[in-house]
């Protein structure tokens, strides 16, 4: 009989201990989920370019005067063999509050980043966040523009080169920015930052304003500074698309910009329409016009540009062969340096994010 109940002991015994080493894991799981987490994630990326319109120009000694004529617009635009960027994005993510640096470098990065030093010639995002409720985050430091459709990152745009529109508006703020999510389909961001691509001071005691309204996921945005010193002014920018089936997307931005104390500023639209033809492969085409103003007349010709572009996925590596077609009046070289209408190039890039 005391063997029975001996046994009987024993097994409550056992599987009291079972439960509490499980409750432990549980609670040293919990723990550990809860412990902030350190994620690194970038890309790198390089191309080939070449013009079927337009060469280099070289002096009588032989020096490079022109790399031959390019889009004007950013990033992508020296000819034969070409380096764009390596980017490492370390985030560091709490329950509630968390920070992102993002270094870049090569001329990609330099160019995103304006290279006036080497601090900023490196840092393209620089942030600290805090979740204060489900509904509301906010940001401080250096973070990339909420403007228009395309960013700095290739592997986050479907065109390996760049917009007009994308070109001559903000790359990146500094300053203060709160994201409020009003609803499932509706959300709010309001922005107090540093004037237009001023990467590290306000030298002249101004601040800029931001704003963006997302409904059904599209984005109207708003920028404003007083537009001196170089400011941008006022900018207007509607940016959002649609999934017309399964395989059709088409995504647009449309923008306006114009800064009274310098009486510039543009306008301009750009349609995306990208058909994705298997898992790996897509094909889209970019359809830009763009026109630069003085005050409130239309300055010169208005651009337009055709880009076509494919993507071939393989693992993480993503290839890009691309088409482009600009068309501006006497803007642009032919192979002799002198003034052509437009400039016709191919360009192959490979992407390979992590």
């Amino acid at each position: 009989m005391k063997a029975i109940l001996y046994t009987k002991y024993l097994k409550k015994i056992l599987i009291l201990s079972c439960v509490l080493l499980a409750s432990n894991n549980l609670l040293a799981q919990d723990e550990e989920d809860s412990k902030p987490a350190l994620k690194f994630s970038g890309s790198v990326d390089g191309y080939y370019r070449t013009n079927f319109s337009g060469s280099p120009t070289f002096d009588d000694d032989g020096n490079l005067l022109t790399n031959t004529p390019d889009p004007g617009t950013a990033f992508a635009n020296q000819t034969g063999f070409a380096v764009g960027m390596g980017n490492l994005i370390a985030t560091y993510e709490g329950s509630k509050v968390g920070a992102v640096l993002d270094l870049v470098v090569g001329p990609r990065g330099a160019g995103a980043t304006f290279n006036t030093d080497i601090v900023d010639g490196i840092v393209n995002q620089a942030y600290v966040y805090w979740n204060v409720s489900e509904a509301t985050t906010l940001t401080l430091g250096r973070f990339n523009t909420f403007l228009g459709y395309e960013v700095i990152a290739p592997q986050a745009n479907f065109n390996y080169s760049t917009s007009y529109l994308f070109s001559n508006g903000p790359f990146s703020h500094v300053g203060l920015k709160a994201d409020f999510a009003l609803s499932d389909d509706f959300s709010l961001m309001l922005a107090v930052m540093n004037p237009w691509d001023t990467n590290n001071i306000t030298a002249t005691g101004e601040y800029s304003f931001g704003a963006q309204l997302g409904f059904y996921g599209q984005f109207l945005n708003f920028y404003y500074d007083s537009g001196e010193s170089g400011g941008l002014g006022t900018e207007i920018d509607f940016t959002g698309g649609f999934d017309l089936s399964d395989k059709f997307f088409l995504g647009i931005n449309a923008a306006y910009d114009t800064n009274g104390a310098a009486d510039t500023g543009f306008y301009g639209a750009a349609l995306y329409p990208q058909l994705s033809t298997s898992d790996s492969f897509a094909i889209g085409l970019r359809a830009e016009y763009f026109q630069v103003t003085d005050g409130s007349e239309s300055v010169g010709d208005a651009v337009t540009a055709f880009t076509l572009t494919g993507s071939y996925t393989v693992e993480s590596l993503i290839i890009k062969p691309e088409l482009r077609l600009d068309s501006l009046t006497d803007g642009f070289l032919d192979d002799d340096g002198a003034a052509s209408d437009s400039l016709a190039s191919f360009t192959l890039a490979a992407i390979y994010a992590f």
